[in-house]
Formats: structure tokens, sequence, C-alpha cells
């Protein structure tokens, strides 16, 4: 798919206040650590992870979501008047129903015939959020859209933690080991066609690809209480996803290159899914990027699901990292197995 007059106006930004260091985890894993023989600093020294963030106890997404929304707008100099489609993109979401997008569009005062709606399609949700925006503005059917999600991982952390005690075994602590990675933040992307709010960065394409015989890799559920009886659990087959996850990254990447125009000569700059050490080096490698082109926000802000990417091109620009004109590609992939890059003109 090609775009001739999408722009990202704005990414807003906002950090979850409570700083977890890896070794706390790990203080609180100490019986089962001490009876598993796992020396100190395996989850730093296995994930890169050193520390995440927490949100406080009771915070809502939606009111996550509508702080970094409002940044967005701000920034791109938009209206929530101007919003002709509103998607909240996380997999934390306050409620089954209605959509959490519908929350903040009340408190962002988006109304009227803009189309609001929730997305979830595991870490790859924000990025399909912005797919799906970019489609209704090439097609004129908008003039701007905000894309919005919010994570946290708090409760999923909290509760895996109570039951690698419970259950002290190598093999809870292997499948365990990704969820420890996972930290919390919010953002808001504000895209446009480039006829209202301030100058952006133009994106020329992406390419989708999926491999949804692998989607049992990995599971986080059951889904905001339902069934109410049964147990929250997140458990990842890492070395299997890792290696799925590549070939189907490497795929993805092979036919996103000359579908934007950019085989020749390749991406400037990437920012891909925050996964850990082991998943950037992997994936960089398979691609063939050099690790120079690349900016990482794992190790202090850990997995963040969706809002990763966004995030972490919001600090690289923030750090003179992105450029005005550099070719910047957006590699994302979330469980299922799903995949989406999208290039754009910094």
């Amino acid at each position: 798919m090609r775009y001739s007059r999408v722009y990202i106006a704005s990414i807003g930004y906002e950090l979850a206040p409570n700083v977890i260091a890896s070794a706390a985890l790990e203080d609180r894993l100490a019986p089962v650590c001490e009876a598993l023989r796992v020396p100190p600093g395996q989850i730093a020294l296995l994930t890169g992870v050193r520390e995440r963030r927490f949100w406080d106890p009771g915070v809502s997404m939606a009111g996550g979501a509508a702080k970094a929304g409002a940044k967005a707008l701000a920034a791109a100099g938009i209206e929530p008047g101007d919003v002709g489609m509103l998607i909240y993109g996380a997999v934390c979401r306050d409620n089954l129903e209605p959509a959490t997008a519908c929350a903040v569009a009340d408190t962002l005062g988006v109304r009227g015939g803009a189309i609001v709606h929730d997305v979830s399609n595991a870490c790859l949700g924000v990025m399909n959020a912005i797919f799906q925006v970019s489609n209704a503005i090439e097609l004129g059917q908008i003039r701007a859209g905000l894309v919005v999600a919010c994570e946290s991982a708090r409760q999923i952390v909290d509760l895996t933690l109570e039951r690698m005690r419970d259950q002290c075994s190598m093999e809870m602590f292997r499948t365990s080991m990704a969820t420890m990675t996972g930290g919390s933040g919010a953002i808001g992307v504000v895209l446009t066609d480039g006829s209202i709010g301030r100058d952006g960065h133009r994106v020329v394409g992406g390419v989708v690809r999926s491999a949804p015989e692998h989607h049992a890799l990995s599971r986080w559920g059951p889904d905001t209480g339902i069934p109410a009886s049964g147990p929250l659990i997140m458990e990842t087959d890492a070395v299997g996803t890792l290696e799925h996850g590549v070939a189907l990254g490497t795929q993805t990447y092979r036919d996103f290159l000359p579908e934007i125009g950019w085989h020749a000569s390749g991406p400037q700059r990437v920012i891909c899914h925050q996964v850990g050490a082991a998943h950037r080096i992997a994936v960089l490698k398979a691609l063939g990027i050099p690790v120079e082109r690349d900016f990482s926000t794992f190790e202090y802000l850990g997995n963040i699901g969706t809002v990763s990417i966004p995030i972490t091109a919001a600090i690289a620009e923030e750090r003179g990292f992105l450029e005005p004109g550099q070719r910047v590609a957006f590699l994302g992939i979330g469980s299922g197995l799903n995949c989406l890059m999208l290039g754009i003109e910094w």
C-alpha cells in the first residue's frame, strides 16, 4: 500500500510514574530463585530490561490515553472537532464494552460525525489503528484522525509473580520471563491529510503480513474478567515466538522495501517493537540493518506493548536521533503472529 497525502502530525505520550527495577521483581521471587538455583540478575541478563514503569493502582486506561491524546492534539494544532476518527488500540481496556475509545473521545470533546472504536490485535493494535486512519485519510473520508492507547503491566506482573511462587518450577519461570519485561505508558498519534494543523512526517506506505498458524505461542487472558471465574494469565513461548517472529519479519521486510520504493537504499533509521535484547539483535541481524540505525527504549521502559513504537519514536526525535528528511521505518509485530511495517519520510 502506498499513500500520497498522509502525515503523522504529532506524537504525544505519558510515562507511568513508578520506576520498578528488575532487581526489585527478583526480590519478590527470592524463594523461587533459591529453590530453582537461579542466580541474581537473571531478568536483566536474559532480557536486557533493567527497569520498567507502572501506573499508580486504580489508574484508568481511558484517563492515561486521554492525557496523551490531548498532548498530541495540542502539538499538532488540531481541535477535537477536526478529528474524524478516533481509535483506541491498546491490549489493556477499561471494559469489554463500551469501547474505551468512547471514554477517551468524551474526555477530549470528540463528537458528532467522528468514527470512534477500539482495535485489538496484541502488540500490533496501535500500528493497525494508524493503518486504518491512514487509509481513511487517503480515501478522502476524513482530514484528521487520532490514535490513542494506554498499557498497564502492574496487574499482570503482580499476578504472574503470585503464580510463580505458588507453582515453583523451571517451566513456569521460563514461560513467565516475557511477562516480567512488561511496562506501562500511553500515547496519542495525530494523522492528517496535510491540509490542517502543523506540518508533519509523510507516511509513504507500508506492508502487512500474517502467520496465524503461530497464534498459540503467546496467551494473555481471559479478557477483563470473562469468564468471571477464570484466572488472568500471560504465558509466552519466548523461543518459538522469536524464531517464527523473525521469520515473518524477514518476509515482511523483504516485501516492504520495494513496495514503498526503498529497495535500493533502505531506511536510514528504524523503530522496532521493544521486546528485549535478544529480540533486537535477532531482528536487526536477520533484516541486515546495522544496530546504529536503531533506537531502543526497552532497557528502561520494558516492553510496553502497543505503545512502544510511538513512544520510542517520540523519544528518539527528542534526542535528535530522528531528523527531518530521514527515511524511517516503523517495524511492528504482534502475537498471532502479525507484522506491519510503515515507511515515513521524517
